[in-house]
This record gives structure tokens, C-alpha cells and sequence, in this order.
């Protein structure tokens, strides 16, 4: 696939934050559109989707994947931002091993949560944590989230760590606030690692965007007429340019004239569109 339509999965370093992990990217792409699926913390680390080109058109599909993580959670004090960087502002006892193994299960699944103060999310037209270092009061508002695993890895003295696999708009730092209260005590994260994106792990680094795209399972092979490549390359497919679809369901696709791929496609209330040129 060509340079202005590519997807790189990059492994953030911990310290850094997710606009500095790109500027290798940048350096090396000058003059491509570059994005991302998702920023992370800068006490975090893992994986990061990034996007160059026409590929960034693809961001809310990206978005909208579920992740996983590992967590190390320090428990017996809380801070403000919910993780390393912030000022203490709670204390409780430890909580038992037994008394976190009872708790999970009751996090799976859909449920609310109220995400942490420091966070990019607008209240009232502002980011919330610009207000909250300025020491305004935030009414965060809760939000529907899912949690389709949680496990307990480790626990030893004061931390855990956890394995949880989220959907989209789920904070860990959150999780761990709530974890640590629903069991007694009071907790903050102190490490954690991006593990998934969706069906994509650092595993799959190596692979190119035509694989990463195949490995949603979201694409179908749609091959059209080459009789009707100029209307199409004006934006236009007709319903007669189809000359077959591997799989109608599927809500994206891989363009061709039957001489490689032209381009993705998507698929919306009967209607084929070109969401962007190779």
C-alpha cells in the first residue's frame, strides 16, 4: 500500500508523552496527515496505532476497538490525578488478597464509571483538567463503559496487577479508584501497559497495513467494473459498478478493478463510498 495510507503500530515508552512518541514518525514521513487511535498517559507504555496519511480517515473505527491492558495498582493511598504523578489526597488500610478476588466479579460487564478529574474530557465547554489545576470543583459525569475481563495477576505486599480488557472509554485509572474503594481501601496505578488494540498486539508490528486491515475482519473483497473507474475516481459508485462482494455484511472493503488494490471502501444504508484512494 502506498505511503499516504498506512497504519504502524508503535510501542510507547514510559516518561514520554504520546505526542512526543510520534516524533520519529513525523521525521520520517514530512508532509504525511499522521494521527493516532488513542493517546496514552505518560507514566504509560504499550501500544499506540498510528495512522499516516488517508489511513487517519479510519480514526473513529480505530477508536471504537476494545483494549487490554496490565495494570500495577498501589493500594493504602489515592492521588488526585490517579497515578504516579499526582499529590496524595487519601488514605485507607491495605486491602486483603481475598478481599480484591471477591470484588472482581462484580466489574464485568456494563456499568458506569466516572472518569478521573485529570482528564482530556470537556465539561462545560472546558478540559477538565485545566480546571482541576486551577483547583475548580469538576462534576465529572458518568459514563457507560464495558469490562469483559478482569484478573487478578499478582499481589504482593502493598501492589497488584491486574489484566483487564476494556471497551472504548474505559479510564484503568478509574478502575483502580474503583477497585481499591469497593474493597475497603484506597488505590492508585503506578505502571501500565497498553497490551491490545482491538485484534492488534506489538506482535503484529511487523506486519503490513493490508494484513493489520485483514485482521479486523471488518473488510470484504469488492471487485468493480473497470468501465466505471472514472465516475468512481469523482466519488461516485454506482450499484452496477459491483461486480461481486466476498461479504455484503461486512461494513468496510477492499476496492479493486481486479489489478491490486484501489482503495477502501465503506459500506452504509445500502451504499457503497470510497473512504480512501491507495
Amino acid at each position: 500500500m502506498a505511503d499516504s495510507f498506512a497504519i504502524l503500530l508503535l510501542d510507547k515508552e514510559k516518561g514520554v508523552t504520546s505526542f512526543e512518541s510520534l516524533y520519529p514518525v513525523k521525521r520520517a514521513h514530512r508532509g504525511v496527515k499522521i494521527g493516532h487511535a488513542g493517546t496514552l498517559d505518560k507514566f504509560a507504555s504499550g501500544l499506540m496505532v498510528v495512522l499516516l496519511g488517508q489511513a487517519t480517515r479510519l480514526t473513529p473505527l480505530f477508536s471504537s476497538f476494545d483494549k487490554e491492558y496490565a495494570a500495577s495498582v498501589r493500594f493504602g493511598f489515592e492521588t488526585d490525578t490517579l497515578d504516579p504523578e499526582g499529590e496524595i489526597i487519601a488514605e485507607a488500610p491495605i486491602p486483603s488478597e481475598e478481599a480484591l478476588k471477591a470484588v472482581i466479579p462484580s466489574f464485568i460487564g456494563v456499568q458506569t464509571q466516572i472518569p478521573p478529574v485529570y482528564s482530556a474530557i470537556h465539561v462545560n465547554g472546558k478540559r477538565a483538567y485545566r480546571e482541576a489545576r486551577k483547583g475548580n470543583d469538576i462534576d465529572m459525569p458518568e459514563r457507560e463503559i464495558r469490562i469483559d475481563s478482569l484478573d487478578l495477576l499478582s499481589f504482593s505486599g502493598d501492589e497488584a496487577v491486574f489484566r483487564a480488557s476494556v471497551s472504548k472509554g474505559t479510564y484503568i485509572r478509574a478502575l483502580a479508584r474503583d477497585i481499591a474503594l469497593r474493597a475497603g481501601s484506597r488505590g492508585y496505578l503506578t505502571e501500565l501497559r497498553r497490551l491490545r488494540v482491538g485484534p492488534w498486539t506489538l506482535s503484529d508490528a511487523s506486519l503490513s497495513t493490508e494484513e493489520l486491515l485483514k485482521k479486523t475482519g471488518l473488510l470484504s473483497d469488492i471487485m468493480l467494473r473497470p468501465a466505471e473507474k472514472k465516475l468512481i475516481d469523482n466519488g461516485t459508485i454506482r450499484k452496477s459498478a459491483v461486480i461481486s462482494d466476498s461479504d455484503p455484511e461486512k461494513p468496510y472493503a477492499f476496492l479493486s478493478f481486479g489489478d491490486g488494490i484501489y482503495g477502501i471502501g465503506a459500506k452504509a444504508d445500502g451504499k457503497l463510498s470510497v473512504l480512501a484512494r491507495l
